[in-house]
């Protein structure tokens, strides 16, 4: 008898465990190296993270912020790895945000302008950026 009234009252908080949203995970991924494989390790980081907490039920999003030598990953023409950023960009919730203080210091010694892909957004600083986000909560991670 236990059982049985133990089985009907699963059965009747199941529907609405089902109806329970999942939990947001916000991650920071962090980089600042201009290595093709420390590049694609953050994007496979960012996809599977991604899949990873939907298979929880659980969402995530993801800010990759570049800075310094890692700004390479979103310069037009510079990155090898444009065609994966512009795939993972309308599959993931990711943002890709671009250091505003080292494309200064790039177009100074460069004298020409840097031109980003369409899927970056410029911060003032890339390493403000970072504290910015663990201080609302944000994990960080660094491939």
């Amino acid at each position: 008898m236990r059982k049985t009234i133990a089985l009907a009252a699963t059965l009747a908080v199941a529907p609405l465990s089902a109806w329970a949203e999942g939990k947001t995970h916000h991650v920071a991924l962090h980089v600042d190296q201009n290595d093709p494989h420390v590049l694609n390790m953050a994007l496979n980081n960012a996809k599977n993270l991604t899949q990873y907490y939907a298979e929880q039920g659980d969402e995530v999003v993801i800010e990759m912020v570049t800075y310094g030598p890692g700004l390479h990953m979103l310069i037009e023409g510079k990155t090898p790895v444009k065609d994966r950023i512009e795939t993972l960009s309308l599959e993931l919730p990711i943002t890709f945000s671009a250091c505003g203080n080292t494309i200064a210091n790039i177009e100074k010694k460069t004298g020409a302008p840097v031109t980003l892909l369409e899927e970056a957004q410029v911060v003032p600083s890339g390493a403000a950026r970072l504290v910015e986000l663990q201080e609302e909560g944000y994990s960080y991670l660094r491939p």
